[in-house]
């Protein structure tokens, strides 16, 4: 079913910064809106319920993939991540032009199967030397998580082609300014615009 809504998938290989990335996006388009995930993983000491992820357990995790609750989900370095299908029902019912899914590539595949329309970036880092500096530089995580996370982000860039745009995180800046445009060059689409052009044609015939 294809509608005006956006719907914006961002993944990478953890390292590669697609959280900074995230909310840079929502705090330039208050328009769109996070889509909170639900994860089975310990919060981080940054980290909120409820506002980053819906931290529950593996018992209550399962128990909403039996009750088909879970528009995606997937086990990723051990724990369970998933997207509730009320979260696209919150954002219709807040009016916002679009959601923002932090997903990883099989949730992303899971979602384009239901939602052609739907928008996927993926970010790069701009080698692999950097990419696990920045995993030692979190500062956030022991060293064993942290080699899963590395030995898994080949995995995850064999996955590149299955997006639609692709961003090299190189410089914070620039690429911020390059998922921007993307936003807005698809918050312009014909498709997403078409409701507003057909009401003025109507106001013409009516004067």
């Amino acid at each position: 079913m294809n509608d005006d809504l956006l719907l914006l998938i961002i993944s990478s290989p953890s390292g590669a910064g697609k959280t900074t990335l995230a909310r840079d996006l929502l705090r330039h388009f208050p328009e769109m809106m996070f889509s909170v995930s639900h994860t089975t993983r310990k919060p981080r000491a940054s980290e909120m319920d409820g506002k980053d992820y819906h931290f529950i357990d593996r018992a209550r995790f399962s128990r909403m993939i039996s009750q088909g609750r879970f528009a995606e989900w997937a086990e990723v370095h051990g724990n369970l991540y998933g997207t509730s299908l009320s979260e696209i029902e919150r954002c219709k019912r807040n009016n916002q032009r679009g959601i923002l899914f932090d997903i990883d590539y099989q949730g992303a595949r899971q979602i384009k199967a239901v939602r052609a329309d739907a928008v996927s970036v993926f970010v790069l880092p701009p080698s692999i030397d950097e990419l696990k500096r920045r995993l030692y530089a979190r500062g956030a995580e022991d060293e064993k998580t942290i080699e899963i996370r590395f030995n898994n982000a080949k995995r995850e860039i064999e996955h590149y082609g299955f997006f639609d745009y692709l961003i090299i995180n190189d410089g914070l800046e620039e690429a911020c300014a390059r998922l921007r445009s993307i936003v807005t060059a698809e918050l312009s689409r014909r498709s997403r615009v078409a409701s507003s052009a057909e009401t003025l044609l109507r106001q013409i015939k009516i004067v």
